[in-house]
């Protein structure tokens, strides 16, 4: 089994420690416990709620309250249609260990999540790329999708929102993916964790997991949901794929936190609310980016149409390496280079953070920016 460094997770832990202004970051910024009971109204209960838990395992699947409320999320799933999971990370883990064999066409649009495309290359699948381009807006080719599931693909992947470029397929797109996974029985995995916060009303596009009948949805509480320190993702899909994964889980997790459960349900019983929060932090500092953009001659991009991040071409004479360790060292601004993510010439930005941080670290790239030759 062949595994690749993590390129982003890789240069996270070399220089997180070492930034001021991390605009590597990409979950909405954290809701704290106050501010989420505030959000929930629940300040004043939550406590007693708490005291008579017992703190065993919880529910193999998830708590029956939990599936619900992430069943809700969308508009044709059910509890059955629920499995809760160690994050997205775990939940994409588990379906590629599930459906994927060596031998097996896996079709992954790049750039991309790296687990989409290492992970099946891992297994021994024949990993087929489609690699997105600026002047298609980030969006994927369909007949070049189409032409590379053939006839006998067994999975295709994507992620919409996108990661890293933000780009968004609507729900005309993503029927079309839909119709050439049919026309060869293949499934659809989406990850969807940046679901919810779309640039435009009304917020949230539709899941896969509502299009395609072998469509999967994975998600999770980390991104739009602005509490990653939950650890906690599920997938949403057919049953019987549900039971097949189950058999792969009981090897490696038997549950979810009782905690981490309790909040995130709460959470999502309040998901408007939540969301409400959310749409406005990344509305309102994607237009202070687009502003910055548009005043730096060495920098350009295809504005989002969700999520949290954004590639930024740069003019800049240095690798995306380079020019993002002087940055750090000189400024204390960290970013992500498009060499982590195999797209030399960019840089990801996430956007989503508290406003003063995004705003400040603009200013010192900008600075950073002028000092160059």
């Amino acid at each position: 089994m062949r595994i690749h460094p993590f390129g982003v997770e890789q240069w996270m832990n070399e220089y997180e420690t070492r930034c001021e202004w991390n605009l590597a970051e990409t979950c909405v910024a954290s809701l704290t416990v106050a501010e989420l009971l505030d959000l929930a109204g629940q300040s004043d209960s939550f406590l007693e709620e708490l005291r008579p838990l017992q703190l065993t395992y919880g529910a193999i699947e998830g708590s029956d309250r939990l599936r619900d409320s992430v069943a809700a999320l969308y508009d044709r799933q059910a509890r059955a249609n629920v499995l809760i999971t160690h994050g997205a990370i775990g939940a994409n883990q588990l379906v590629y260990l599930t459906l994927v064999e060596p031998g097996d066409r896996v079709v992954s649009i790049v750039p991309n999540y790296q687990q989409h495309y290492s992970i099946p290359e891992s297994l021994g699948a024949d990993v087929r790329t489609l690699r997105l381009r600026e002047e298609d807006g980030w969006l994927p080719d369909l007949g070049e999708l189409r032409a590379l599931a053939g006839e006998r693909a067994k999975l295709i992947a994507l992620s919409n929102p996108n990661n890293p470029t933000g780009a968004l397929m609507d729900r005309a797109g993503l029927e079309q993916v839909a119709a050439i996974a049919d026309a060869c029985g293949a499934y659809v995995l989406c990850d969807e964790v940046y679901r919810g916060i779309d640039q435009d009303d009304p917020g949230t596009t539709a899941s896969i997991a509502d299009l395609h009948p072998r469509g999967i949805s994975t998600g999770s509480m980390s991104k739009a949901f602005s509490l990653a320190g939950l650890r906690l993702g599920w997938i949403t899909g057919p049953t019987e794929l549900l039971h097949a994964v189950s058999v792969h889980r009981d090897y490696n997790t038997i549950s979810v936190g009782m905690l981490d459960d309790r909040f995130a349900a709460i959470a999502l019983e309040h998901t408007d609310a939540v969301l409400r929060r959310n749409r406005g932090i990344v509305r309102g500092n994607l237009a202070v980016l687009d502003a910055w953009v548009e005043r730096e001659p060495r920098i350009s991009y295809v504005k989002p149409g969700s999520g949290t991040t954004a590639l930024l071409r740069f003019d800049a004479g240095l690798t995306s390496r380079e020019l993002c360790v002087q940055l750090l060292e000189e400024e204390g601004v960290m970013l992500t280079p498009g060499s982590a993510l195999d797209m030399e010439g960019y840089l990801r930005i996430g956007y989503a953070n508290h406003p003063a941080v995004l705003r400040e670290g603009l200013e010192r790239f900008s600075g950073f920016l002028r000092s160059l030759p």
